[in-house]
């Protein structure tokens, strides 16, 4: 059985908020996609239950304020890995 999108969305919402969760992190949680979840919580979650809608509302935006600093250390770590990987296999 289907879950309705209205209740979708207010669970959506919370596992944001209890997990300070990514749009993708949650999407990859519930298996759904990206813009399911941002439809959910960004446009049903305001009419369903406004209070947590704006908790949720800020916690994306702390999210995309900080996501170039996440994509440029997970450049970092990929690079390093490259590093460490062709000193351990240099013969």
């Amino acid at each position: 059985m289907k879950v309705q999108p209205a209740q979708r969305a207010v669970t959506l919402g919370q596992y944001i908020i209890e997990n300070r969760a990514t749009v993708r992190t949650t999407a990859k949680k519930f298996g759904i996609s990206k813009s399911t979840v941002h439809k959910d919580v960004s446009e049903r979650l305001k009419i369903e239950n406004p209070a947590l809608y704006e908790q949720v509302k800020d916690i994306l935006q702390i999210n995309k304020q900080e996501r170039h600093i996440r994509g440029g250390m997970a450049t970092k770590l990929k690079y390093e890995k490259i590093a460490e990987n062709k000193v351990k296999y240099k013969y």
